[in-house]
């Protein structure tokens, strides 16, 4: 027998009851599992323990539902499981709209107290300072590459890294009237009109191109003068009335940015290995012949996979001297990354773990 709309209608209704139900056991559980946890004094918050649930949800779907859906939807049932206590503080890049804020609800799920700041050193210093429990900060972008204040930072922050997320950046153009005509200016952050030259060159090689703070601050502007149009997200547009004139003007179509989550080591200390784990560290060596392959060398004797490898210069040093940030796949407690380092440290001038938590996805 072939079921109505209505029947349908009726059996998801009752699975949605259902539902509701089991989703109130479920934070009733983890409210008791946070009990414990305090008064043993071990940490209530375990990111990588996060990361074992929805992958093992993953791995064990049989049904329609796509992968990156489980992972969103359990993510927002543990935040809102999180949130009957206390929601997390989150510093990032802001106003409301930007790219940063949507990378922390990414990765903290909606249910967080939100801290936008006006500059990636605000952040920073929001989280140092116990303002904010995490930061959220971009670190690379598969279009322009590394996002070099935010390496900057890291080198003297006693923040460290407890997580990382990525997003797929879609630029897009925003304006008060849904046309391109007559428009004087954009407004946009660096990265973002570094990453749409192309198109603005083509569409419009006149209209001045200004640095703002965020794509969203660049959104705020354009909101105030029909003449100046902004280089932001969907949600940016909406947040401040404006018209969507061109989506998606990214100059490549590949447009990641990934994001790192950090916080200091007594709010949250290293997670342990979930088993898909990256290693962060950035370290110095004395200028000399060999130098570079002689820090290399153990990563490769202990075959150790290295994931990035970037160069700073060493501000107030001297000349041609060069920070190296490098990611490492696998967890600082994996007994071959272990060695590696153990046998890397002595050969380094200058040597810090930004941290070793689990990769994204």
């Amino acid at each position: 027998m072939t079921r109505t709309i209505d029947d349908l209608r009726a059996a998801i209704d009752a699975v949605d009851q259902q539902l509701l139900q089991m989703l109130n056991q479920r934070a009733t559980l983890a409210d008791e599992i946070g009990d414990i946890k305090r008064k043993e004094g071990s940490q209530v918050y375990r990111p990588e323990r996060e990361a074992q649930v929805i992958h093992k949800l993953q791995t064990a779907n049989q049904g329609p539902l796509q992968p990156a859906s489980i992972a969103n939807i359990w993510r927002e049932i543990m935040s809102a499981c999180r949130a009957l206590e206390e929601p997390h503080r989150v510093a990032y890049l802001g106003p409301q709209g930007t790219f940063s804020e949507q990378a922390a609800e990414a990765f903290f799920g909606v249910s967080i107290d939100h801290v936008p700041c006006a500059s990636f050193d605000e952040v920073f210093e929001a989280t140092a300072s116990g303002r904010a429990a995490f930061g959220v900060v971009p670190m690379e972008n598969s279009t322009e590459g590394v996002v070099a204040r935010s390496l900057d930072l890291f080198l003297t922050s006693p923040l460290h890294i407890i997580g990382e997320t990525d997003l797929l950046i879609r630029h897009n153009l925003l304006r008060k009237h849904n046309d391109l005509t007559g428009i004087e200016a954009v407004y946009a952050h660096p990265q973002a009109l570094a990453q749409c030259q192309k198109w603005l060159n083509t569409h419009l090689p006149d209209a001045e191109r200004h640095a703002a703070a965020s794509n969203a601050e660049g959104a705020r502007l354009a909101a105030e003068n029909p003449a100046w149009a902004a280089i932001a997200s969907e949600r940016a547009g909406r947040r401040f009335g404006l018209h969507l004139v061109a989506p998606s003007i990214q100059d490549e179509t590949y447009n990641r940015t990934r994001f790192a989550v950090m916080c200091l080591p007594q709010t949250l200390q290293m997670p342990e290995a979930s088993g898909n784990d990256c290693t962060s560290l950035v370290v110095s060596v004395i200028n000399r012949p060999g130098a570079v392959y002689d820090l290399l060398e153990p990563i490769k004797r202990h075959g150790v996979s290295m994931t990035r490898f970037e160069s700073r210069p060493a501000r107030g040093g001297q000349q041609w001297e060069y920070f190296f940030y490098i990611d490492l796949q696998g967890h600082i407690s994996d007994p071959h990354v272990a060695a590696a380092l153990q046998d890397l440290r002595p050969i380094c001038a200058f040597y810090k773990v930004l941290g070793s938590y689990a990769i994204n996805g």
